[in-house]
């Protein structure tokens, strides 16, 4: 957490808050979050009266887009930003604060204080880490079966494994596959090597609509997630799989089941998604 549908969601929200603003100057509290450069006097430096011009996704990371520079955020586990008056109190965990002209300030909060931030000159970002490795996009048009099928093409591995890999394809995580899975009957142990075309076809599917229809509602708030506005997603309520172990599977009524894989917790159905 968060996954694609919730940065998307986080990038749409500060496209309306942060859009346009001009920074005057950067305050850094926790100097591990600035991982380019790694001097945070230059990171600061070098951000100061910018303006943001847009703010992109590519995978689970933002990118904030200005004048001559890009700086590409990862949330991790538990940042969030926000924007604030100057004269609000910071709150705990605030770890760096983007100081506007206009009085107003961007603030990004980290409880685990695992998120990044690194500072590119533009179109340099995709070439180095932490993006230059990232697969496809499943919410653009380059996302087709075909192309789904040749990233994942000679792969021996499990298929939620796989899924969770963000060279093949990114932004989908653990709520997301256990849901794309649920939705074609295809068990997250089997063998990538074992789908069949049909298989890749209604997975690819799966996971499109799936996404989809979690950004609509602004993604899930599982734990603590809000967008930029403070705002809970609420795809959580139409989760048909994930979280549900020991509860009916809606679609036969059987307990569905937790296991692990990939190291992550897996919810299936043994029924509905019976291994191959």
């Amino acid at each position: 957490m968060p996954e694609l549908p919730e940065v998307e969601t986080v990038k749409n929200t500060l496209n309306q808050l942060v859009k346009g603003k001009v920074i005057d100057h950067v305050t850094v509290n926790l100097a591990r979050i600035i991982q380019r450069p790694d001097d945070i006097e230059q990171f600061a430096f070098m951000l100061a009266g910018h303006t943001i011009q847009n703010v992109e996704r590519r995978g689970k990371f933002l990118r904030f887009v200005l004048d001559g520079l890009v700086m590409v955020s990862h949330l991790r586990m538990e940042g969030r930003y926000g924007v604030y008056a100057s004269t609000d109190p910071v709150e705990k965990h605030t770890h760096v604060i983007f100081h506007f002209n206009d009085g107003t300030e961007l603030r990004y909060k980290d409880v685990r204080q695992f998120g990044t931030m690194h500072l590119f000159q533009p179109g340099e970002e995709f070439k180095l880490p932490p993006l230059s490795k990232l697969g496809l996009e499943p919410l653009e048009q380059e996302f087709t079966p075909e192309r789904f099928k040749a990233a994942l093409a000679g792969k021996k591995s499990k298929i939620k494994a796989v899924l969770l890999n963000q060279a093949y394809v990114v932004g989908i995580g653990n709520i997301y596959v256990d849901e794309s899975l649920f939705r074609t009957g295809i068990h997250p142990e089997q063998l990538v090597s074992t789908l069949t075309d049909e298989q890749f076809r209604a997975l690819h599917q799966a996971i499109v609509d799936t996404l989809r229809e979690a950004v609509e509602v602004g993604g899930s708030s599982i734990k603590s997630y809000v967008n930029g506005q403070g705002e809970m997603g609420m795809f959580q309520h139409q989760l048909k799989i994930y979280g549900r172990q020991n509860q009916p599977c809606l679609t036969c009524g059987t307990l569905i089941e937790k296991t692990v894989v990939g190291g992550r917790g897996t919810h299936f159905c043994p029924v509905c998604q019976t291994l191959k």
